[in-house]
C-alpha cells in the first residue's frame, strides 16, 4: 500500500509482499505521466526492476542511472533514444547528487548539526531543475516516473522539491528487514579497512556512505552497530577529506560507545588536518585514557604538538609510540625531523638511520625531498643516508 506521509518516521511493520502487489498494480494501470517514489536500499532496488521487468510484460520499461554528477534531470531524459516508447522509467542513483551537494555544504561551512539533520537551508541544482521544470516533465513525457531513493533522499525531496513531489501519484516503502540489515552492517564493518576504501572512487565512495546512512537511520540496530557503522562513516568521510562531516560521525560513534579508542584518535586526526590542534590532543588523550598503549595515538599526538611548536613535548610523544612499538617506523621519522629542524645532526641522522633501516626505500626517498632536512642536507652524513646504493667511505 502507498505510504502515508504521516507514518514516514513511525517505521511501522510492513508487509513487503502487500507493498509490492500495490506497487506491481499502480503500474499495471497507469497511463501516461505519473510520479512515483519507492524508499529503498540501492541493492534491493536492483531486485525490485527485475522483479517488475519479469512481471510486467506488456509495457516498455527502461532504467536510467544517474552514476555522475546530474544538474539537470529533465536532459539526461530528452536524451533517452527510447523516451517516446517508454511506459515505465525507474531513476537510481539520484541520491548521489544530493550527497554531492551535502558534502560540498559542510566544506563550505555549515555545521555538523546542519549536516547531520540534513538542513534544509539551501536547495541542490538538480532539485532546482525539477521544481522548475515539472509542467515540462508533464507535457512533454508521456512515462511513469519511478524513483528509487534512500531514506534521507525520499526526505530532500519533500522538503526542497515540494512542489514536483506534490505531484506523486504513491509513495512505496521497501525498507530492509531486519536479517538483511544485519547481514549487511556486518558486511560493512568486517570488510572496512583503509586499504579498500582509500582505493575507491569518489562515486564509489558516495555510494558506500549512502548506504551506511541508511542502515543507520534504521531502529533495527542495535547501539554497539551503530557506533561501528558511524565509525566507518567518518573514515570514509575522513579519507575524503571530509573533514568536519568525520568529526561529526565520530562524535555520534561516540555518543553510543564513548570508550571507542580508535573513534577518539581518528576525531584527531580529522581535528589535526583542520588544524584544530589543542582540540586533536585533547581527542589522542581520550583515546589514550582507554587504551594507553596505542602508538598509533601518541604518534598523531606528536604530530599535533609539532604543530603547535611544541617540539620537546611532541618528541616526548614519540618516544611513548617507541615505547610500546620500538619498530614503529613513522615515530623514528617523526623525530629525525624534528632534530633536523633544531639543527641536532647527531639525533637527526641516529633517527633517520633507523627509519631507513626499517624501510629503506620509503624513507630514504622522502628525507631526499623533505624540507625539514634542509638544515642538514649538506652533512656528508646525511648524504650518506639517502644514497639509493650507500657505500662505506675509503
Amino acid at each position: 500500500m502507498p505510504l502515508k506521509l504521516s507514518e514516514w518516521d513511525d517505521d511501522l511493520p510492513i508487509d513487503k509482499d502487500e507493498e509490492y502487489q500495490a506497487f506491481l498494480r499502480t503500474l499495471r494501470f497507469t497511463e501516461g505521466f505519473a510520479l512515483l517514489f519507492v524508499r529503498c536500499s540501492p541493492a534491493s532496488g536492483e531486485q525490485l526492476i527485475s522483479k517488475v521487468q519479469a512481471d510486467i510484460n506488456d509495457k516498455n520499461i527502461e532504467v536510467l542511472k544517474l552514476d555522475k554528477d546530474v544538474a539537470n534531470l529533465y536532459a539526461e531524459v530528452e536524451q533517452l533514444p527510447k523516451k517516446n516508447n517508454i511506459n515505465i522509467l525507474f531513476i537510481t542513483g539520484l541520491e548521489s547528487a544530493l550527497y554531492k551537494y551535502e558534502e560540498a555544504k559542510t566544506l563550505a561551512g555549515w555545521s555538523s548539526r546542519e549536516t547531520h539533520h540534513y538542513s534544509w537551508e539551501g536547495v541542490p541544482p538538480i532539485l532546482i531543475s525539477i521544481n522548475q521544470q515539472r509542467e515540462r516533465f508533464r507535457d512533454k513525457f508521456k512515462i511513469c516516473f519511478v524513483f528509487l531513493l534512500p531514506q534521507f533522499a525520499i526526505k530532500y525531496f519533500i522538503h526542497r522539491a515540494p512542489d514536483f513531489f506534490d505531484w506523486r501519484s504513491g509513495l512505496f516503502n521497501f525498507p530492509l528487514d531486519s536479517t538483511t540489515i544485519k547481514q549487511e552492517s556486518n558486511l560493512i564493518i568486517e570488510e572496512g579497512t583503509y586499504e579498500k576504501y582509500v582505493n575507491l572512487t569518489s562515486e564509489e565512495t558516495n555510494q558506500k556512505i549512502i548506504e551506511i546512512i541508511e542502515i543507520i537511520e534504521n531502529d533495527q540496530i542495535d547501539h554497539e552497530q551503530k557506533a561501528k557503522l558511524f565509525f566507518e562513516l567518518g573514515y570514509l568521510q575522513n579519507i575524503k577529506q571530509n573533514y568536519q562531516a568525520a568529526i561529526s560521525s565520530f562524535d555520534k560513534a561516540l555518543e553510543f560507545k564513548p570508550d571507542d579508542q580508535y573513534a577518539w584518535n581518528n576525531r584527531g586526526i580529522s581535528l589535526n588536518n583542520l588544524g584544530r590542534y589543542e582540540e586533536a590532543i585533547a581527542s589522542y588523550d581520550k583515546a589514550l585514557e582507554f587504551k594507553p598503549d596505542d602508538q598509533y595515538a601518541w604518534n598523531n599526538r606528536g604530530n599535533s604538538l609539532y604543530n603547535l611548536g611544541r617540539y620537546e613535548e611532541a618528541i616526548a610523544s614519540y618516544d611513548k609510540a617507541l615505547e610500546f612499538k620500538p619498530d614503529y617506523q613513522y615515530a623514528w621519522y617523526n623525530k629525525s625531523c624534528i632534530y633536523a629542524l633544531q639543527s641536532n645532526i647527531e639525533k637527526a641522522i641516529e633517527n633517520l638511520q633507523t627509519a631507513i633501516n626499517l624501510n629503506p626505500d620509503k624513507y630514504r626517498e622522502m628525507a631526499k625531498n623533505d624540507s625539514y632536512f634542509d638544515a642538514i642536507r649538506e652533512d656528508k652524513r646525511f648524504q650518506f643516508l639517502i644514497q639509493d646504493t650507500p657505500t662505506p667511505n675509503p
